[in-house]
């Protein structure tokens, strides 16, 4: 590829002359009483307009020439080869010549020396020109931050610092077996080691090797396990907070968890809800004057007392009961006994019930969002699989909130999932990408690539680079930077955070044996 600018004096007297022929040739037609030439009509209007935008230095002129050689081990596949290439090229109204009785002109002109034999050349001013460089592949090293991959583009190192942006957001789309899994662990273990901590929510037990090598804390949240949360707890105020807004917007979140327990309500047990919540909160002497430090948080079984008692609260209560008592009961209904104060702390729901996820990715949010107002520090937030909330509106206005209001707390939420349609079907959808300034799109599928073309305005280039990406590699896009990328880890860093169900027996295969090798010793 060859470009040479052209200089703007010289082009601006050829395009006088040639404004000049084309309008000439339009006054005589006129005045002949010819039937108007619509082409000569558009090419003067289209050089007026260029001459416009040179004289005010918005578009320059280029001679620009491009030139592929193709190689082939046989003759047959070389032919294969260049029709395949012509058919693309032509599919695009670009329209390619053999170098007939040129060849060794052609084939030095792509050798790396920088020197054209052909001076085959084409006039273009600076808009179209642009589409021959399809991404905008800016420079995305930085002095600080962590190493994302490499630029596919010029092998660049793609460091960056999540934090030294307008917010600390992150959202990675990609189709199942595509790397997003692997590329967020990676970012989780790089970002420990500069001092971050984590916190994820995983639904399919991916993380639980990380966080037992790295030392974090891993809590099975299920019907049976032994890690319980209290939705009801409440959070100790800062300084410029009040106990009374506090406890108000822990009941509005409570509303939230409720319409997912109980599926819809109508405006009358909205308002019963509500007030019994109230109660439910003075039933343990806990108001908006009172401490919130010392106060023993009420449970939902008191909740169903309350609506027992109430006007109106029956039915709530009965349904309510299998959360209380019944098939559900050993999950919501008991007090808070984990502590997520670790470097890496996972929340795995993998063993819980398919209608029950949600729930308790709801119930988990909850608990990271009081956690995280109670002291600031600089975090990471995974929510993976995030599509699971945004079937619904109260846990995906939850959600949303988190993204609004994460970056006063010092906090970076990175939110993934592999079904961008439920995810973009919500009305929350676009609000947490516009609230992201990371984006990294991985492998697409046909059927999802378009809405994703759309949400982030990208190139036609760049959609086909995604439906053919291989694993790990993708597009990482920070705020108007794009650039091609591949995740790369070392040999060490790929032991901890592989996905690949075959090399993880392989290692706990080999773990298993040096256990038996130690115990032989000893």
């Amino acid at each position: 590829m060859y470009i040479n600018p052209i200089d703007t004096s010289v082009a601006l007297k050829n395009l006088r002359k040639k404004v000049a022929q084309v309008e000439s040739a339009l006054v005589i037609k006129e005045e002949k009483g010819q039937v108007r030439d619509p082409i000569l009509e558009t090419a003067y209007k289209d050089l007026e307009n260029l001459r416009d935008q040179l004289q005010t230095a918005q578009e320059k002129l280029f001679q620009y020439a491009l030139y592929i050689t193709i190689y082939e081990d046989e003759v047959a596949e070389l032919d294969k080869t260049e029709n395949q290439i012509r058919n693309m090229l032509e599919s695009r109204l670009v329209y390619a010549k053999t170098a007939m009785y040129q060849q060794e002109e052609g084939f030095n002109s792509t050798l790396p020396l920088g020197t054209d034999r052909l001076q085959v050349l084409n006039t273009m001013n600076s808009a179209p020109l642009s589409t021959t460089f399809p991404f905008v592949s800016a420079d995305l090293t930085s002095d600080k931050g962590i190493l994302y991959g490499i630029n596919r583009h010029n092998n660049s190192l793609i460091l960056f610092d999540r934090f030294s942006l307008e917010n600390g957001n992150m959202v990675i789309f990609a189709k199942a077996g595509s790397g997003k899994s692997y590329a967020s662990k990676l970012e989780i273990l790089r970002s420990l080691m500069m001092g971050t901590d984590v916190i994820v929510i995983d639904p399919e037990n991916e993380y639980k090797y990380l966080a037992d090598t790295v030392g974090g804390a891993f809590f099975r949240i299920s019907l049976t396990g032994e890690h319980h949360i209290n939705p009801f707890d409440l959070p100790v105020p800062h300084e410029d907070e009040k106990p009374a807004d506090l406890l108000r917007a822990n009941i509005i979140n409570l509303v939230g968890l409720l319409r997912l327990m109980l599926g819809s309500l109508t405006a009358e047990e909205d308002a019963v809800i509500d007030k019994a919540l109230s109660e439910t909160y003075a039933s343990r002497d806990i108001t908006a004057e009172s401490d919130f430090s010392q106060i023993t948080p009420p449970l939902m079984s008191d909740l169903q007392t309350i609506l027992e008692n109430m006007e109106g609260g029956a039915n709530l209560a009965l349904r309510l009961k299998k959360y209380t008592e019944g098939t559900f009961a050993g999950f919501l209904n008991m007090p808070t006994n984990v502590s997520a104060d670790n470097r890496l702390a996972v929340f795995n729901i993998r063993d819980m019930e398919d209608e029950l996820r949600p729930i308790a990715m709801y119930v988990i949010l909850g608990y990271i969002w009081r956690l995280i107002r109670r002291e600031t520090k600089k975090r990471i937030l995974v929510v993976d699989e995030a599509w699971l909330l945004m079937k619904y509106e109260d846990a995906a206005s939850f959600l949303y909130g988190i993204a609004k209001r994460c970056r006063k707390y010092y906090l970076g939420l990175t939110t993934i999932t592999q079904d961008v349609g439920d995810f973009m079907n919500s009305r929350y959808g676009r609000p947490i990408i516009t609230n992201s300034s990371l984006q990294l799109l991985l492998r697409q599928s046909p059927a999802t690539i378009d809405l994703l073309v759309q949400t982030f305005n990208l190139t036609e280039e760049e959609k086909y680079l995604l439906l053919e990406a291989g694993v790990g590699e993708g597009l990482f896009v920070a705020g108007l930077k794009h650039a091609a990328i591949r995740t790369v880890a070392s040999y060490s860093e790929d032991q901890v955070i592989t996905s690949d169900p075959e090399q993880l027996l392989k290692i706990e295969k080999a773990k298993k044996e040096l256990a038996e090798a130690e115990a032989k010793v000893i």
